[in-house]
């Protein structure tokens, strides 16, 4: 079939095909996704509008091929960097390379980049991504190392030595008053004037323990809706026309107290799990399609839980397997990548939520109910989107785990093990769930499918991507 296709798509080259210019003849959807899949965009786009525009498909068929073409516009919007952009950044941070090494960097995915249209596009973060994966890797192909600890990390050491000075039963402790103001801004034009915009931002959870005290200051236009605490992802949600040749500003404003957490699960009687318990059932199960029981998944875990019984135990070794084999690198959008864990796998590498995402893979299919949890990470300086997970123990409850925050540089276990079960005090909780349904409930498919912090944005004509509109956060301390 690739055979063939290639000489299809070299006739229509060389016959000067344009988007303009009718097939000649008809492609089943099947045949269009295959097109789809070998990188040909523009002919599969084509092709799809063709047999859409001639209603030779019922609507089923038509949602998909609808949504491939969506699909296409994201693939594109992450790998955008030709090769002479890439090339100018490679030399910009190593000096001098060899195409040899340029090569193996893409052989191995490293340098990661997809053939769309015959061209070679890398992901808009590659050439940072490969800087840390050098680092981690090969750290003598980027010179001496430096010494210098980083501050970041400084600050974390510090903090959860007083979370855990002032309490290891989980008591919420160290409350911050922070004060947030939340934009975001729809391009100039990107919906045509008149026709009502319909924004979704995040909002705070006020079931937690560890989060309090939230109070609306202000919404911008000053109508708005604020979904019920009960919803897996919390948002405010707010309309207003576009106005030609104008941005679209949204705003919000709110106060909350976050607090952090830590258990010592070596002083705290856990017991045997309750398996028909709603908690355990829930959160013990494979969510589809990025909690997949693979076989590789049940391999992998049970090899590296190595027989143990104890809830404890697996989930330290699940977390220590992941901090030393995976390293922390920019993600692609979640929406393109089938299979997150599976990736994070095979790449050994992944951001906070990819390695959240297989860290609850494995945990799920050990028996171990473990919930995603997410929103911002709001320490002074570093305040960004972030993803981790709860792990819930029979007799103890909820205990907050960050997978990426990895273990710190500590010779006290306490304090080097601080991120297995315990939380800083700087989070914003969004998220309980992964994928729930907004309310109100959104028409177009979103732009993050499974996480939920930046915002989404849709309109009549359809869902507004990420590269329509951009967001701002600001933290008062």
């Amino acid at each position: 079939m690739k055979r063939l296709w290639n000489f299809i798509i070299a006739i229509i080259l060389f016959s000067g095909f344009s988007c303009q210019q009718p097939a000649h003849k008809s492609y089943t959807p099947q045949e269009i996704q295959s097109v789809f899949r070998d990188g040909q965009f523009s002919l599969a786009i084509h092709l799809a509008d063709s047999l859409i525009s001639n209603g030779k498909v019922d609507s089923a068929t038509t949602a998909k091929l609808l949504l491939m073409k969506d699909m296409a516009d994201r693939i594109q919007a992450d790998f955008r960097l030709p090769d002479s952009t890439v090339n100018a950044r490679l030399t910009k941070e190593f000096g001098t390379y060899s195409q040899e090494e340029k090569a193996m960097w893409e052989k191995n995915n490293w340098l990661e980049y997809r053939m769309i249209d015959g061209k070679k596009l890398y992901f808009s973060r590659a050439v940072s991504n490969l800087k840390l994966i050098l680092a981690s890797r090969q750290p003598a192909r980027l010179g001496a190392a430096s010494s210098t600890t980083d501050p970041f990390s400084v600050f974390c050491l510090e903090h959860s030595r007083k979370v855990i000075a002032e309490s290891s039963t989980g008591k919420p402790v160290l409350p911050q008053n922070l004060k947030i103001t939340y934009r975001l801004t729809v391009d100039v034009d990107a919906v045509p004037d008149g026709e009502t915009i319909r924004c979704w931002m995040p909002w705070p959870k006020e079931s937690h323990a560890r989060q309090g005290k939230v109070a609306f200051l202000k919404s911008v236009p000053e109508n708005h809706f604020i979904s019920p605490d009960s919803v897996g992802q919390r948002s405010i949600y707010i309309e207003q026309k576009a106005i030609k040749g104008k941005p679209t500003l949204f705003e919000i404003g709110f106060t909350v107290q976050p607090m952090a957490q830590f258990f010592d699960l070596n002083k705290l009687k856990i017991l045997p799990y309750d398996t028909t318990s709603p908690i355990f059932k829930k959160n013990t199960i494979e969510q589809l399609p990025q909690i997949v029981f693979s076989n590789e998944i049940k391999y992998l875990s049970d090899s590296i839980i190595a027989g143990s019984k104890n809830p404890v135990e697996k989930v330290k070794k699940l977390y220590y397997w992941i901090n030393d084999h995976v390293i922390w690198t920019g993600a692609l959008e979640y929406s393109i990548i089938p299979d997150i864990p599976a990736y994070v796998l095979h790449n050994r590498r992944g951001d906070c939520g990819m390695q959240t995402l297989l860290f609850m893979t494995m945990a799920r299919y050990q028996g171990i109910p473990v919930k995603w949890q997410s929103g911002w990470m709001m320490h002074p300086g570093k305040v960004n989107l972030h993803d981790w997970a709860e792990v819930y123990y029979e007799g103890i409850g909820w205990v907050p785990l960050d997978m990426s925050f990895n273990l710190q540089q500590s010779e006290n276990l306490k304090e080097k093990e601080f991120y297995v079960s315990g939380i800083d005090a700087f989070r914003l909780i969004v998220n309980d769930a992964i994928s729930s349904q907004f309310v109100p409930a959104k028409k177009y498919p979103r732009s993050e499918p499974y996480d939920f912090q930046r915002g989404e944005v849709e309109w009549s004509g359809g869902n507004l991507y990420f590269n329509k509109w951009d967001y701002h956060m600001e933290v008062g301390y």
